[in-house]
């Protein structure tokens, strides 16, 4: 069995497959000072609750966009599941080729999901992944990382706001059902949910505009917590897969096992 783990800055993904089959996933908090051992002992505790083992897992597959816990993991697959794990980043084949001015800025999150979206829905493509950042990546018809955007994702807004005002409050993340908002609560929440709509849906105009000479593009992915939250109302995003930073770090495995 294989356990991949994706490290977010809100959110550790993490996954177990047979082959090529998800057969669990699940979803913890990023805690940045937790040690090697509180996390062996986390996941062994979910695995028990699922009558799973750590003797099962023969390989994992590590990444990550907090590097204070690169090293915390990796030892935490040494100890707890006898594995030396994959990471994803510098030497790790993906099989595509990223033409960022420098190829290691690029996160490893955005690779993973690059890889996963043109291996199973082809290309050219866009893949909007909502994060804590909310990030952009485009990917042209013969599978090469062209770059993206990044921007504060919808939490990141909503806290900004209440905490460099002395007036607005918390709010739940939640769509209203009118633009022009009633109250305080309800004109928050119609900025950050329609201002976020038409923000994605403008993004992708322009990528596609600038796309326009890799070919007709047939897929625009949402991905992350939020994806379903605005993808159901953008004009271009047309298919949902939640999953799939999971899937493409079961691909770059296969291509590095």
């Amino acid at each position: 069995m294989l356990l991949a783990i994706d490290v977010g800055n809100t959110n550790i993904v993490f996954g177990v497959y047979e082959e090529d089959r998800l057969l669990y996933n699940w979803n913890i908090s990023t805690v940045r000072d937790r040690t090697a051992d509180e996390y062996g002992l986390l996941f062994e505790q979910i695995f028990r609750y699922h009558n799973l083992r750590s003797a099962d897992i023969q390989d994992v597959i590590i990444s990550s966009v907090v590097p204070t816990l690169m090293h915390t993991l990796s030892a935490m697959s040494i100890r707890y599941f006898k594995n030396q794990p994959i990471v994803v980043g510098p030497g790790v084949k993906t099989g595509m080729n990223i033409l960022y001015d420098n190829p290691r800025e690029v996160g490893a999150d955005r690779i993973v999901n690059a890889v996963a979206g043109y291996e199973l829905y082809g290309g050219p493509l866009i893949i909007v992944d909502f994060g804590t950042a909310l990030t952009f990546c485009a990917i042209s018809g013969g599978g090469e990382y062209l770059g993206g955007a990044i921007a504060p994702g919808m939490v990141i807004s909503s806290e900004a706001l209440f905490t460099r005002t002395a007036k607005l409050p918390r709010v739940e993340m939640i769509k209203p059902n009118n633009v022009i908002g009633k109250t305080t609560t309800g004109s928050i929440q119609s900025g950050l949910v329609y201002g976020y709509i038409g923000m994605v849906d403008h993004i992708i105009e322009r990528m596609m505009d600038e796309m326009a000479g890799e070919g007709e593009m047939k897929t625009v992915i949402g991905t992350g917590g939020f994806s379903n939250f605005i993808s159901g109302e953008s004009r271009y995003i047309n298919k949902i897969d939640k999953l799939l930073t999971l899937k493409g770090l079961r691909i770059i495995y296969e291509r590095n096992k």
